[in-house]
């Protein structure tokens, strides 16, 4: 299994409408490309203040090649609906994971 996971960090101001958006929209959306087979999204728990709230966004897929596929046919323009919506209010980070060992 291949994840992609979408760290993002939200400003105050604009966290329920952003939560929302994922929710009805956002999520929606990627899953609807057919390179995923589900989607988690988790908040990022965390002492620290960083002036906001941070969520993680894991979006499952059969194998790195779907992923790839995603980048090039999908990923640029559901990248930027999100940055026209909330602009500088949300910064997000990107990793991709391989799992290795699921018990």
């Amino acid at each position: 299994m291949f994840i992609y996971n979408v760290t993002v960090h939200v400003e105050p101001s604009v966290e329920a409408s952003w939560l929302d958006w994922m929710r009805e929209e956002h999520i929606p959306a990627v899953l609807n490309t057919g390179k995923f087979t589900h989607a988690k999204l988790f908040k990022v728990i965390t002492d620290q203040d960083q002036g906001g709230v941070s969520y993680a966004t894991q979006y499952h897929c059969n194998s790195a090649k779907e992923y790839e596929q995603y980048l090039v046919e999908n990923a640029d323009k559901l990248r930027q609906d999100a940055q026209d919506r909330f602009g500088s209010s949300i910064l997000a980070f990107r990793t991709q994971l391989e799992e290795i060992l699921s018990l």
